[in-house]
């Protein structure tokens, strides 16, 4: 049998662990502090209401679950393919958040401020970077389609950001319904605005020169491609050059200076934001305004999000507004793996070693060390102390102490 973990999937050492812990729990307590409420789902969803939920291209990284016992054999006898599967592992958190607000709503306090942190699974190529098994850690209104919300959102996730050591960030902004109204100016139909904004959404990836290759294989009109590209070719669009296309009245171009000038007059100058006509999000469901958060020290998005206002309707025929905005929790604990970050106030775990014949008295003096380290108690190798030693330090331990023989705690570092 192996003992690696699937490809795509980790598992984590006791120290790794404790960071994960510490930004999770950082991350939970700043969106309860701002009123925020925890809910949880389950990780299998319908398989119908995952392929309906306009996930963009995630519907391709779906974990599809096959039908059991009969309903499989009827299923494969009657060479019915398309129907061997029936559920699915949810690919994000907003599907299966869509699905709960539609069954409980009227359980529900209006608008629903609500917290999402676990996990969810896509059918990625893995490598470094993608995961098939992520942690995603998210903050959702439903039911308003109050402006506020989007700043709400903005400010509470930069706050839990800088909570948790993040540095140097900037905020981006788009909103779909004014990209689409740039796309159709520029000659393209309603029908090619989703797979435009799929080829749009890899700018960062493959350049302005992998747009036009991509938009020419999908056999676009030449004049349409030509007049986008000399568009993204004078970057940075700004929302003023936009409205000269757009025109001074545009709803989302007033949407999107509300947002900017609040955002800028709560930031306190910590962060900017700033308009990016190529921010798209993957997702199909987004119907407005889109954001994202990067770190100008590293390369690459920290979080990101935005307004799905159709969404819900999928369950209930009724248009509800929504919006959301997920930290990418897997991206950061990286970053801060990698930097060597240490917990600020983190309380030291301490190893105390002890002969089998003095258990009780060596628990009364772990209790001793208890106010002021954590301890966990070792019956004392009978051989190989170094190596046992050694074992403590790359198991998470701090430093150890040995009852009846120590004078003090001795730390790894």
């Amino acid at each position: 049998m192996k003992t690696t973990p699937v490809k795509g999937t980790n598992d984590y050492l006791p120290e790794q662990v404790i960071l994960r812990d510490y930004l999770q729990d950082v991350i939970l307590k700043t969106y309860q502090s701002y009123g925020f409420t925890r809910i949880s789902t389950p990780i299998l969803e319908d398989a119908e209401n995952l392929d309906k939920s306009e996930g963009g291209e995630n519907l391709n990284l779906i974990f599809k679950i096959l039908k059991r016992g009969d309903k499989l054999t009827k299923a494969l006898n009657a060479s019915q393919f398309d129907k061997l599967s029936d559920l699915g592992l949810r690919y994000d958190l907003t599907l299966p958040l869509s699905r709960y607000y539609a069954c409980n709503r009227s359980k529900l306090i209006q608008p629903f401020k609500c917290i999402q942190m676990d996990k969810v699974y896509r059918a990625e190529r893995p490598q470094k970077g993608r995961l098939r098994e992520f942690i995603q850690c998210d903050i959702d209104i439903l039911g308003s389609s109050s402006v506020n919300c989007e700043i709400e959102l903005i400010n509470t996730t930069t706050k839990a950001l800088f909570n948790i050591g993040m540095k140097n960030i900037k905020v981006k902004i788009n909103d779909r319904s004014l990209l689409n109204d740039i796309l159709i100016k520029s000659g393209f139909n309603d029908e090619q605005l989703p797979s435009v904004c799929i080829t749009l959404d890899k700018l960062d990836k493959v350049g302005i020169d992998g747009i036009k290759s991509e938009l020419d294989a999908k056999e676009f009109d030449a004049s349409s491609i030509n007049s986008l590209i000399s568009l993204l070719e004078k970057q940075p669009v700004t929302l003023d050059s936009v409205k000269e296309l757009c025109g001074q009245d545009n709803e989302a171009i007033i949407r999107l200076e509300h947002i900017i000038n609040s955002i800028n007059s709560m930031s306190d100058n910590k962060y900017d934001i700033v308009y990016d006509i190529t921010l798209v999000r993957g997702q199909g469901y987004y119907t407005g305004t889109v954001f994202e958060v990067e770190s100008t020290e590293f390369k690459g998005a920290i979080a990101g999000g935005g307004r799905y206002d159709n969404l819900i309707g999928k369950f209930i025929n009724e248009s509800v507004p929504a919006v959301g905005f997920s930290i990418g929790f897997e991206r950061i604990f990286s970053i801060l793996t990698e930097s060597g970050f240490d917990i600020p106030d983190y309380k030291k775990l301490v190893a105390l070693i002890y002969d089998s014949d003095s258990f009780i008295e060596a628990n009364l003096k772990a209790d001793e060390l208890r106010n002021e380290y954590n301890v966990v108690m070792y019956e004392k190798p009978r051989k190989n102390m170094g190596k046992f030693i050694d074992r403590l330090e790359s198991g998470g331990c701090d430093g150890f102490f040995i009852f009846n023989q120590s004078e003090s705690i001795k730390f790894f570092s």
